[in-house]
């Protein structure tokens, strides 16, 4: 019986070799981005709520519309102030680096002090140094308040903890954080420490700063490794968190513009009463508006570096 010749084993043409697999790396331009335009919403407030005569005067309205129930409001709004404090702040830098080091995400505890480093400290060079309020012709019970410090403050903490929680309950936890924060916002209105402009811009502030702190991570672990487990990934329940807050920010955003359309036109002088009141319910829907957007940003944000970091 013939025995049929042995093939030679299949090789790769000649002068070709097969190529070779380009690891992922966590891209630098999301955050930067994010980073740029929270900035830019910094200037843009300062502009026309400080600056322009219109602008300063709807947030002066705000503020005077604030005192209407204020007896009554106080109680609670003071309760959410007490806990805002630089004690708070350390306890929640602590809890949250040792929280991402016991997780084994080191790149996450650097991120979370850039976050509350950056932004508390930027919000007080801003507000002392930087941000003037020049007299554009209409009075001020304030002196240079913006951007907030207790709002800095608080959205900064929502935010850390934001990052450093395990991936499945960080819909909830952001969505949570974001009440807090225009909690603590709208309470120091009802305080009467600051316009709605003051919280705004303290909220783009921290979102700037999460920003910079994506392209950090992405500097220090180019290659996502530290990303995390994939297994507790929620793609779901961060779309509908994210599909809340986004809804959330149209509705309030509507609900500011039409408020403050209305208050514009009732310009230069807003009678004491429903003109104050529609004001300051401007302002606070104005304040729900940007904080909805600015942690659904973050929520996207954080989803795509990590989803790019673990793309085959």
């Amino acid at each position: 019986m013939a025995v049929p010749p042995t093939l030679p084993p299949a090789t790769a043409p000649v002068g070709r070799s097969a190529p070779e697999a380009r690891p992922r790396r966590v891209p630098v331009l999301p955050g930067a981005l994010v980073a740029v335009a929270a900035t830019i919403g910094v200037a843009v407030t300062w502009q026309f709520f400080v600056l322009s005569t219109t602008g300063r005067a709807l947030d002066v309205g705000a503020l005077e519309g604030a005192a209407f129930g204020r007896n009554t409001l106080w109680r609670a709004a003071e309760q959410v102030l007490d806990v805002v404090s630089v004690p708070l702040l350390a306890a929640v830098l602590l809890a949250t680096t040792l929280l991402a080091v016991v997780r084994r995400r080191v790149v996450l505890a650097v991120q979370v002090a850039v976050i509350m480093g950056g932004a508390n400290l930027t919000t007080q060079v801003l507000k002392h140094w930087l941000l003037d309020r020049p007299d554009v012709g209409i009075g001020d019970q304030l002196l240079a308040t913006l951007p907030s410090g207790h709002t800095t403050a608080a959205a900064s903490v929502a935010t850390a903890f934001v990052l450093v929680v395990p991936r499945r309950i960080r819909p909830a936890v952001a969505v949570v954080g974001t009440v807090y924060t225009v909690v603590t916002g709208v309470s120091t209105l009802v305080a009467g420490w600051h316009r709605p402009s003051d919280v705004v811009a303290a909220v783009l502030v921290v979102l700037a700063w999460s920003g910079v702190a994506s392209v950090v991570g992405a500097l220090m672990d180019p290659a996502g490794r530290a990303s995390g487990d994939p297994a507790g990934d929620r793609p779901r329940r961060t779309a509908v968190a994210v599909a809340l807050l986004v809804t959330g920010a149209l509705v309030s955003g509507l609900g500011a513009g039409l408020a403050l359309a209305r208050s514009a036109a009732a310009l230069p002088d807003l009678a004491p009463g429903r003109e104050l009141v529609t004001a300051y319910a401007g302002g606070s829907l104005g304040i729900a508006a940007v904080t909805c957007a600015c942690f659904a940003a973050l929520l996207l944000l954080r989803r795509t570096t990590e989803a790019a970091a673990r793309r085959p």
